[in-house]
Order: structure tokens, then sequence, then C-alpha cells
């Protein structure tokens, strides 16, 4: 019940921002969940036995959506250079016999937790940004409530019971199933707005285009998923935090939607090239 009230709280607020909201709000937003993503994960890895410097390291990360607001077109070079200093400061300011552990946990934080979030802010720059954001979160809760409830109903063969025993194979199939059927409500919607002169939601492009984006970005968000699990049974915990009641910390929330939103993003690169 608690993981359900969080989700009726949240889930509309963060709409009506990606409709809504300002350009900056919006960004100031993601880098605060970001921010707070990184202050969890920080723990894992001091858990696992480094000690990465936290604040350089939410520095590195409010710059590089900072940067990335203000000159988008050079993320990967702000990234780079933010990367390095955190290099160098761990240089100077680590044990030497914890240098290597804390800047390769700092770089990957900003990576992990930065780089992947900036993706949201660059697709909801896009033509039909607003609508690509939808469709990743959408995407993204819909797969992952399936998964939850056809992996209790049905569940018997484990996915992958190293890294998270609960997850399973009928789960991850439903999953990609409520991940196609979500989809396919979204183009049913703007298909309908469309006819009241409305292009509030908007997708162009064919509809198995976007039934393909689904499932990439639904296979990307239970890898993502994974990818945490494996994190944090490596930090021996449960749970990243407890800021979202019924969901753990912030880092236990987004971890799907940090390689689902890049996946698309790049997905639209790709397509708009060729």
């Amino acid at each position: 019940m608690k993981r359900v009230l969080t989700a009726i709280v949240l889930i509309p607020i963060i709409l009506v921002l990606v409709f809504l909201g300002p350009k900056e709000i919006f960004v100031l937003v993601t880098a605060a969940v970001a921010a707070l993503a990184a202050w969890e994960f920080l723990g894992l890895a001091e858990k696992a036995g480094a000690k990465p410097p936290r604040i350089p390291v939410l520095i590195a990360i409010v710059a590089l959506f900072a940067g990335n607001l203000e000159y988008p077109e050079q993320t990967s070079a702000i990234f780079g250079v933010l990367s390095l200093m955190l290099l160098v400061y761990c240089t100077f300011a680590s044990p030497v016999d914890r240098v290597l552990a804390d800047a390769s946990s700092s770089v990957f934080c900003l990576c992990y937790c930065g780089l992947t979030l900036v993706a949201l802010c660059s697709l909801r720059e896009q033509t039909n940004g607003p609508s690509l954001v939808t469709f990743v979160l959408c995407v993204v809760w819909a797969g992952d409530i399936a998964a939850l409830y056809i992996g209790r109903t049905l569940g018997r063969h484990k996915l992958a019971p190293t890294l998270s025993p609960n997850k399973t194979w009928e789960g991850a199939i439903g999953s990609v199933a409520g991940s196609l059927m979500i989809a396919g409500a979204l183009l049913g919607l703007a298909a309908w707005l469309e006819t009241w002169n409305s292009a509030r939601l908007s997708f162009p492009d064919e509809t198995w285009y976007w039934l393909v984006l689904a499932v990439l970005v639904n296979i990307a968000a239970q890898v993502g998923d994974l990818a945490e699990s494996a994190l944090k049974r490596s930090a021996d915990i449960k749970d990243s935090g407890t800021l979202l009641p019924g969901h753990g910390g912030v880092l236990d929330r987004i971890d799907a939607l940090l390689l689902a939103a890049p996946v698309l993003w790049y997905a639209q690169l790709i397509h708009q090239r060729f």
C-alpha cells in the first residue's frame, strides 16, 4: 500500500512538471534527483570499502547539469573535464592505498547517477520532448508494475538468482508485455488528441517504431534494475535508502530509468541520422 500511495502522489507531480514546468525547473528537479541518488550510491561505495569525496562528487553532478543547460552540445566534453577533476582531487585528497577505489567510484557515480539522467533533459528539449519523456517514464513504470504482479502470481523460473532472487522469467516477459500495452495506449491517446487538434502528446513515425522502442527501453530498464541489485549485493545491503515509503531509496526507484533514458536518447539520435 505504501508503494501504491507513493506512486499516486508522485506520478501526477512528475507529469505536470514534464509538460508544464519551465526548462530550468525541470533541469533543477532532475539534478536534485540525481544528487539524491548519488548520495545513496556513495553510501554503497563506502559499504564496499571505498570512501569517495561526497561533496566534490555532488558539486560535479550539479555542474554537469548546469553545463548541459547552457551548453548542451558540449555535455560529453564537460563530463570528461569533471571526471578528470575528480581523479585529480582523489589523487591528492585520498590515502594512496585508496586512490583507485575512491577515484573509480567517484567518476562512476558521476556517470551512473549524473550523465544518465542528463539524457532526460536532452530528451525533453527535442521537438516532441515532453512526449518522449512521458514515453520513457510510462514504459518503465508499466513494465515495473507488470513484472511485480505477474512475477508474484506466475513466476516459477528464476531470472538472475544471484543478483535478484525474486525476479523471474515470467515477470520479465510480463514486464515487456506491460510496456508494449502502455506504449500502445500512449499512441492511441496521441491519435485521439490529434482529432481534437491538440499536439500535447505527439509520436511521429510509424507505430512499429515506437513498439520496438518500448521493447528496447523495457529491456534496458530491467538490466538497470539488475545492475543496481548487483551493486547493492556487492555492498551487502538491501535498499539504497529509505526516503520513499514502499520503494526504498531514490536510487532504488530510478535504477531502471538510469539505463532506459540513455537508451531512448541514443535510439532517437541513431534514428534521426538514418
